[in-house]
């Protein structure tokens, strides 16, 4: 399976201010995001947002051709977005819906560039301990993450490789040879992920542990 790229920025080294700044404000940040897709209404503070959060991303020393590529990744689902929106709410709408989508995987990726997994990973253990209360297992939870993390780029790798064969056989226009590949694929990747998992003693309930 090759390479393939991910909707966000993997890891780069680096001192930056960024690099710097505390994990939860970073969580915090990435959280606002989030949330103003939902509070702004102007497309004009959509852009400015967007602009900020590209400033920041080329501080971590990532490099303008990875932030291109970020977006890249998610520019034919964003189009698609848009020009949905801008048939149903008008131009202005659709330009603030896209931009906020923008800012939401940018401040993402901006995360992801200056933390290393396993603090991310640690991280998200940490925010999820006050749930512990409530029957969550914040171990489990970091643990989902990871294993997210890695799945995704497999499939969208394994897509890509089923394509690039479909294509090279002329059979890039038969729905069939694209989709049963790619879930074969991923049935067996999952398989082979549970499987591993439970060798670990991972994924089972803690009753099984106990034997009851």
């Amino acid at each position: 399976m090759r390479g393939h790229g991910f909707l966000i920025a993997n890891y780069v080294p680096g001192d930056s201010i960024v690099h710097r700044t505390p994990l939860w404000l970073k969580f915090v940040v990435v959280a606002a995001c989030g949330a103003a897709s939902f509070l702004i209404v102007d497309w004009i503070i959509s852009l400015l947002v967007f602009a900020v959060m590209c400033g920041l991303f080329l501080l971590t020393g990532a490099g303008p051709r990875r932030l291109v590529r970020a977006i890249w990744l998610v520019a034919p689902i964003v189009l698609i977005i848009g020009l949905f929106q801008w048939w149903q709410l008008g131009g202005p709408t659709a330009a603030r819906i896209v931009l906020n989508v923008l800012v939401c995987v940018v401040a993402a990726s901006v995360l992801t560039a200056t933390t290393p997994v396993q603090d991310l990973l640690d991280g998200v253990a940490a925010l999820a301990k006050p749930f512990r209360r409530f029957g969550a297992d914040p171990e489990r939870f970091a643990l989902t993450i990871a294993v997210m993390l890695r799945s995704i780029p497999f499939i969208a790798g394994a897509f890509s490789d089923v394509r690039d064969s479909a294509r090279a056989r002329g059979l890039e226009r038969n729905p069939r040879a694209l989709i049963l590949p790619v879930f074969i694929t991923t049935v067996a990747y999952a398989r082979q992920t549970g499987d591993a998992l439970a060798a670990r003693g991972l994924g089972e309930p803690d009753d099984a542990a106990f034997g009851n």
